[in-house]
């Protein structure tokens, strides 16, 4: 119930988590919560819950926040995990940067790890991303893992420039390790956006921090969501709205001026050969776009609801308006 929440999601859930939790294991410095928000999935929660069990460095805590899943998902988590700390919204009505803040909120070791209900990890995972991450300075706050998914084309994850660790503006949101309190100061995600793009958005608050991400190939997750943006009249909306908001709030007004122009040479004109050949490789939420923009019935119009809401949503953007100028920050364009 909405009294559950408010424990894990209210002023000093912090403390309260802890004190029903105990302390024990929390405290070590690389200890790792897993946070993992899900909806009507329970075959793939349950095969993610099955990798994070088998992982060679063991999470700390598990938190499964379940969006009023209408399938098995809440009953089965608790009858065949009992390790996690499952939290049952309301009603389903909640967007996934809600239900994800809720689990980031509700941690309370020093590192989380963002995972979709449907990725599955490989055993050295975690191992390999807190070594990484330890290597790193404390200015490092994410690092995020490679991802291979169905639909990918042969030899895509191989090529150089894919396989080579940098310093992103976005991360990998189905699959990445993060330090609780870089995330916390940044203030989770925007909750606004309700769902896709929220990490690029997340990403350009820690780089006005000072944070920075790093892609870490080396680390590779499986996640089960085909390759490219997902198709659909939801999915066309709200990756074209959450784009232009994050831009109005983080973007340079040089970048600003010119982004529509690129965006229509960059991106909506670019080609599906084009993405298959890697020519995409950190603005991953961009593609198919132009597929789906072409593909999916009555585009035309969710592009006008789209460019609506974001006309709606300027005088937040210009509250919240940070222009970016870190080293690091890029477009969505490549």
């Amino acid at each position: 119930g909405d009294g559950a929440l408010e424990e894990l999601d209210g002023p000093g859930a912090y403390a309260r988590t802890r004190e029903v939790l105990g302390a024990t294991g929390l405290d070590a410095p690389l200890a790792t919560t897993a946070v993992i928000s899900t909806w009507n999935k329970c075959a793939d929660v349950c095969a993610n819950l099955d990798g994070l069990r088998a992982q060679l460095r063991p999470f700390s805590d598990i938190v499964v926040v379940d969006n009023a899943s209408n399938d098995a998902t809440a009953r089965t988590i608790r009858e065949r995990y009992p390790e996690v700390r499952l939290v049952v919204m309301p009603h389903s009505a909640y967007g996934a940067c809600e239900t994800f803040n809720i689990g980031f909120a509700s941690a309370v070791t020093p590192l989380v790890a963002i995972l979709d209900d449907d990725v599955v990890l490989p055993p050295d995972w975690l191992a390999k991303t807190v070594e990484r991450l330890e290597r790193e300075p404390a200015t490092t706050a994410i690092v995020s893992s490679e991802v291979e998914e169905p639909g990918m084309p042969a030899g895509y994850l191989e090529q150089e420039h894919l396989s080579r660790e940098r310093y992103m503006s976005t991360f990998r949101g189905c699959a990445s390790l993060a330090r609780t309190d870089a995330i916390r100061r940044a203030g989770f995600y925007d909750e606004r956006l309700f769902i896709y793009g929220n990490e690029r958005d997340l990403t350009c608050r820690l780089l006005n921090l000072g944070f920075r991400v790093l892609q870490y190939p080396s680390a590779r997750a499986f996640h089960k969501t085909p390759f490219g943006i997902k198709m659909g009249k939801r999915s066309l909306y709200y990756h074209a709205r959450n784009a232009w908001l994050t831009q109005l709030k983080y973007a340079p007004l040089a970048d600003l001026v010119r982004l529509p122009w690129l965006v229509l040479t960059n991106v909506l004109l670019r080609g599906e050969s084009n993405e298959r050949k890697g020519k995409v490789s950190d603005a991953t939420g961009t593609i198919g776009i132009g597929k789906s923009v072409r593909q999916t019935p009555g585009a035309a119009g969710v592009l006008v609801r789209a460019a609506l809401s974001v006309l709606a949503n300027v005088p937040y953007c210009l509250k919240h308006r940070a222009p970016c100028r870190a080293p690091d920050f890029e477009l969505p364009l490549k």
